[in-house]
């Protein structure tokens, strides 16, 4: 689950409960330590953990989804199969440039720290900005409900690259 939706840990959980330690028995309340944490966490997860992210397409279109927090924004393009050509060529394994968004000035500054391994990937996007993150590596948060981010126009993908240079050799 993600970060702040579920909030119970490993060690507040304790042991594995068994099939026998979920019957809600008398005699065995004391258990309860182990599997009433699971419970309530999972009572506490609603819509209202949904955070809404608008993405603006390379033709304009605006894509509106629903992510969870602690998702990432390439997360989001995948689970909610929006129709965003190309994106997330390397499955977030920052190996490419292609979940390649751009940020308005505002939401960028409230954005974590960028890594060195991200700014390598980013220096291969096209249309590089000031304002530019790999969605594979923005986590949603509760306080980016709203957000509006744009899909740059051209995308950096090897794939169509390795695909016209087998292409010319036949």
């Amino acid at each position: 689950m993600p970060p702040g939706c579920c909030p119970v840990s490993a060690q507040e959980m304790g042991p594995p409960a068994s099939k026998w330690h979920l019957a809600i028995r008398p005699q065995q309340w004391a258990y309860s330590k182990w599997w009433a944490p699971l419970i309530l966490a999972n009572l506490s997860c609603s819509s209202s953990d949904q955070v809404t992210v608008h993405f603006i397409n390379r033709d304009g279109e605006r894509l509106t989804a629903t992510a969870k927090e602690g998702q990432s924004l390439l997360e989001v393009v995948i689970n909610q199969n929006l129709a965003i050509d190309g994106f997330g060529a390397c499955e977030g394994t920052l190996a490419c440039s292609t979940c390649h968004l751009i940020f308005e000035k505002d939401a960028f500054q409230k954005l974590d720290a960028i890594s060195d391994e991200e700014l390598d990937m980013l220096d291969l996007a096209y249309g590089l900005t000031e304002t530019s993150r790999l969605g594979c590596q923005v986590c949603i948060k509760k306080s980016m409900d709203g957000l509006t981010v744009r899909v740059p126009m051209d995308v950096s993908d090897m794939r169509r690259q390795l695909e016209v240079g087998k292409q010319s050799k036949q």
